[in-house]
């Protein structure tokens, strides 16, 4: 657990730590160009986020909302496409083809500039992003909608670090009236999420081997259980 669990941080679960290479495959990835690592990655996260739906919401979870946590337009700029929004893109794909259909819901945008998170502890992380997002609107204003039939979304992003930034997208989501019971990262960073603390449990079913390598997906838990859907 990110410690402190920042509020409204949805139970996050994670491949791997971002270490080693891990930490290089979503480096390249999301800094080089290496595009080509998109659908890996995104096997990757197809797999971790079936694994929690069934341990979270139960074996038959309803259709779910994908909502990749944005990146700021001039990273993408930078960056040259936007690494999340087509892992989550992919990821959707990925489950409808092992059977667990998904909606994709980029429904998150920035509402202003942030500053550059790295460096940032966990309370400065935790001011710099609050109020940071809002719900994207369509043409006129109007609400998005391609909303999951079951109100049901997971974030999805690449790494955890404090959980701020998933925090604070879950506090939008649930404010437009969804529910958020999980997020699903790529990684973790093992200095914040060390696997002997309370709370980081190894889930008891293992993953198939995938390109890159990762681990069995690890949990952190906020402590609070899926109690169904908001109308």
């Amino acid at each position: 657990m990110p410690a402190p669990v920042p509020a409204g941080l949805p139970e996050c679960w994670s491949a791997a730590d971002y270490a080693g290479p891990v930490r290089r495959a979503v480096i390249a990835y999301k800094e080089r160009g290496r595009t080509a690592l998109a659908r890996p990655l995104a096997a990757v996260a197809a797999q971790v986020l079936g694994v929690a739906l069934d341990a979270v919401i139960g074996p038959h979870p309803p259709v779910v909302g994908v909502v990749p946590v944005p990146s700021l337009r001039a990273a993408r700029g930078r960056r040259g496409h936007d690494p999340v929004g087509r892992l989550a893109a992919l990821t959707v794909r990925a489950l409808a083809r092992s059977g667990r259909p998904a909606v994709l819901c980029p429904f998150v945008e920035h509402r202003r500039r942030v500053a550059d998170q790295a460096g940032l502890s966990a309370s400065l992380r935790a001011a710099n992003l609050s109020g940071a997002f809002r719900l994207r609107r369509g043409r006129g204003g109007a609400v998005p909608r391609a909303r999951p039939p079951s109100g049901v979304a997971v974030l999805l992003d690449d790494v955890v670090t404090t959980g701020a930034t998933l925090a604070e997208a879950a506090l939008t989501l649930r404010a437009a009236g969804l529910c958020v019971p999980l997020a699903v990262t790529l990684a973790a960073t093992p200095r914040r999420h060390p696997l002997r603390r309370a709370g980081f449990r190894p889930v008891r079913k293992p993953l198939e081997p995938l390109e890159p390598q990762v681990t069995t997906p690890s949990r952190h838990a906020e402590g609070t259980e899926f109690q169904g859907h908001i109308a």
